[in-house]
């Protein structure tokens, strides 16, 4: 819609601002040859004039050879010979315009993102998710169209603990199980529901959004560095920690899997103040770990600890779907109700019948089979593509065993930000292990579960399970593009 701002029109009659607004916008190449007016009316509305006011400017308009008007459609602007130096002009504008645009509302293309969590998009089964969702409307019943409970509908808790049986061996009540839109929901109503007077540790280097979300909601957060085996529990039993955030099954970003003598450390820090301690454990992506069996959570260890299990579909079916969970220890349960008993889930009953129906009908579970091989072939391939073209050891993969992301760490003399801007510019957008550190002073070294000593910021995080397969090729030579010998030969 066609404006202009009277505010700045001086001693001028409405209708002569007018009249050179539209005049201007010709002249730059704004209104083009043939382009289609607003009417009248529709005009006097938008600018909050009479119809007059615009009928007498557009009749000036015409007159002056400006416009042409064909009747019943409408006033068109005319073909006239701009001077060249003006069409370019413009044409840059117009240019700079989308490029300003097109970074504004999607960022630049690449072409590989490894830096976020995107999930394999065509192979999401749509037509089953189809046929459920026709299902669900199709059986219209009460608690569709009822207010639900704070925790999540019946249907879907019930349908997740019979999951949890069957997949993790957690013997957990429905009772236990709070749905939420999102990790964001539930880690604010962890802190309400605790207290945002107690001090949340999380882990150094780790997922900025959790600490942001936490503070968010007035909690006190400290930041506790994780080694060679995850969270460093001596460190934490010397703070003021009473509740602490880990991702034990495999880390964010570095990989790492928390051994056995490392959880015992962790459950023996709970154990020490029993009534008042906390543990968060974020099972984000244990579906997928792609060499030998999944660790048992925490919370099948010591289910009278409080231990809050979380979980979310953003990995297993799409980050679009916004539905996460969370298992409560039983003592948090009636508590969460006193609390929470007067707000209504987040997330849509009807998704939540689809989502039951989806998990219940086993469907889910042949879904992640499905997903696991196919995140498995993506990354054998795409390991064996960077080893193939990996002449003289110029990158080192670590971490490639669990979950949907690992680590390469580039030998270069090149600093990692000069290394993420080489790699940018062809083409692969990647996020430095460094970036993932509290604190002004970001760590320049840090050791792998293997003991491998590794510069953090020349280490990146390598996210694949977005990737087309059919790039993985040209992925792997991008990157070696990006460092290959004749790029930073002193580091060879």
């Amino acid at each position: 819609m066609f404006t202009c701002d009277f505010s700045k029109r001086g001693a001028a009659s409405l209708c002569d601002f007018l009249i050179e607004s539209v005049i201007t916008r010709i002249m730059d190449g704004s209104l083009k040859a043939h382009e289609k007016l607003p009417s009248k009316r529709s005009l006097a509305a938008h600018l909050g004039v009479s119809v007059i006011t615009v009928q007498n400017a557009y009749a000036e308009l015409i007159s002056r050879g400006y416009l042409y008007s064909i009747e019943k459609k409408g006033f068109f602007v005319t073909d006239l010979p701009l001077p060249e130096k003006r069409t370019m002009q413009n044409g840059k504008r117009q240019k700079a315009k989308e490029d300003r645009e097109q970074k504004k509302s999607s960022g630049r293309i690449f072409f590989a993102d490894l830096e976020s969590n995107a999930t394999g998009y065509k192979k999401f089964p749509f037509s089953v998710w189809s046929k459920l969702t026709k299902s669900v409307l199709q059986s219209p019943h009460e608690t569709l169209l009822k207010k639900q409970p704070p925790q999540g509908s019946l249907a879907l808790r019930e349908s997740i603990a019979g999951y949890l049986k069957s997949f993790r061996n957690m013997d957990v009540s429905p009772e236990q199980i709070v749905i939420g839109a999102g990790t964001e929901v539930l880690y604010s109503c962890i802190v309400h529901l605790l207290g945002s007077s107690l001090t949340f540790a999380v882990e150094n280097p780790g997922y900025k959004k959790i600490a942001q979300m936490l503070a968010l909601n007035g909690a006190r957060v400290i930041h506790i560095p994780i080694d060679e085996n995850g969270l460093n529990v001596k460190t934490l039993s010397g703070t003021e920690a009473e509740a602490v955030h880990v991702t034990p099954n495999h880390h964010f970003p570095t990989g790492i899997v928390m051994p056995i003598k490392r959880r015992m450390e962790l459950l023996s820090w709970a154990e020490e103040k029993k009534e008042s301690r906390y543990i968060i454990e974020d099972d984000y992506d244990s579906e997928f770990r792609l060499e030998g069996k999944p660790m048992p959570p925490l919370q099948c260890a010591s289910p009278d600890l409080n231990i809050i299990y979380m979980n979310t579909f953003s990995k297993t079916l799409s980050p679009s779907f916004r539905i996460g969970y969370m298992v409560l220890p039983r003592k948090l349960v009636r508590p969460f109700t006193e609390k929470f008993g007067f707000c209504s889930c987040t997330v849509s009953a009807f998704e939540q019948h689809i989502l039951a129906s989806f998990i219940h009908g086993g469907f889910y579970a042949k879904h992640i089979i499905r997903m696991k091989n196919y995140y498995r072939n993506l990354r054998n391939e795409l390991v064996f593509r960077i080893e193939k073209m990996n002449i003289g050891s110029v990158i080192q993969i670590h971490e490639e065993h669990s979950g949907l992301h690992f680590l390469i760490t580039v030998r270069s003399a090149f600093s990692g930000k000069k290394l993420k801007a080489r790699l940018e510019k062809n083409g692969i957008k990647i996020a430095l292990l460094s970036e993932f550190f509290y604190g002004e002073q970001k760590k320049t070294e840090f050791i792998s579960s293997a003991g491998t000593a590794i510069p953090a910021d020349k280490t990146f995080i390598v996210n694949y399970s977005g990737i087309d397969r059919q790039n993985i090729p040209g992925t792997a030579e991008r990157i070696f593009k990006s460092v290959r010998q004749e790029y930073a030969p002193a580091a060879f």
